[in-house]
């Protein structure tokens, strides 16, 4: 364990749990800060990476554990049904279940169930936007904000940081992951229109969270983090668009790394701050 998991050990509390998924139980962890009231004024739902065949709760535990001590509030990270046992719309359904399952139960996960948020990097991040227009239209739970880091929104991968890599014979295959990932989710292609697949997509933006959308330098993912921001915007969509420094792309867990460093981490925190939670910022 290395000095910074140690000392973020000491002032998080984990614990793991079965949060409720669209089907049946899903993997999950609970962070607390430690010397976090109870209840706390509200709680953030993080979905991780993988693109959506792969990821896992132990690769966003240091991330998460960051989040929870800058954001001051306790994250609920939860696993969701992978492509490789079932393609779309399980994930989704599965984050919107989970969204679901904490806002009924805040008593058990020690929050005061009036201020909801979701978040996740990559597919995460796609979960998380897309749950928040499922939230939105089938009318519960009501979110607070939504955090997308890096998300992957876009499966005609048609936009020019995504072409970019192709013409790069250094990063290609990151390009090439990201369409091997839409595969596996989006095997039928008629479901890479549908919104709850692709919000970039959607022709319906009004009513949805506050929004902060982190993309970064020379990621193919960052054209569509910012083309899905300023449609938020266009929509009157509260929303903050930040662009962060360039990602190691070879690196598995790239993301997780980039949104940890402290620029990253202030972003999120001075969004939810601007939510005005009580006892966040005071």
């Amino acid at each position: 364990m290395t000095e910074r998991q140690q000392l973020q050990c000491s002032k998080i509390v984990v614990k793991e749990l079965q949060a409720q998924g669209s089907l049946g139980k899903l993997p999950a962890r609970l962070y607390r800060p430690v010397n976090a009231g109870k209840p706390a004024p509200g709680l953030i739902v993080f979905f991780h990476q993988g693109g959506f065949v792969g990821g896992s709760l132990d690769e966003c535990d240091e991330f998460v554990r960051a989040l929870t001590l800058r954001a001051g509030l306790p994250v609920l990270a939860s696993s969701y049904t992978l492509a490789c046992r079932q393609p779309f719309p399980a994930a989704v359904e599965d984050a919107y279940a989970v969204l679901r399952w904490v806002a009924r139960r805040p008593n058990s996960l020690g929050w005061n169930g009036e201020r909801l948020l979701c978040a996740g990097i990559e597919a995460g991040g796609n979960l998380a936007a897309a749950s928040a227009l499922m939230a939105r239209d089938r009318g519960e739970p009501a979110l607070a904000g939504q955090i997308l880091i890096m998300p992957m929104l876009d499966p005609g991968l048609t936009t020019c940081s995504m072409r970019a890599m192709n013409s790069n014979p250094d990063v290609a295959g990151v390009a090439d992951a990201c369409a091997a990932a839409y595969r596996g989710y989006l095997p039928r292609v008629a479901d890479r229109l549908h919104p709850y697949a692709s919000p970039l997509q959607s022709s319906r933006l009004k009513g949805l969270p506050p929004a902060l959308i982190l993309s970064a330098e020379e990621d193919p993912l960052c054209d569509e983090a910012e083309q899905y921001g300023a449609r938020l915007i266009a929509a009157g969509t509260r929303t903050l668009v930040r662009r962060l420094p360039p990602l190691p792309l070879q690196d598995g867990v790239a993301r997780c790394n980039c949104a940890r460093e402290q620029t990253a981490l202030e972003e999120i925190a001075a969004f939810i701050g601007a939510l005005r939670i009580p006892g966040i910022g005071d």
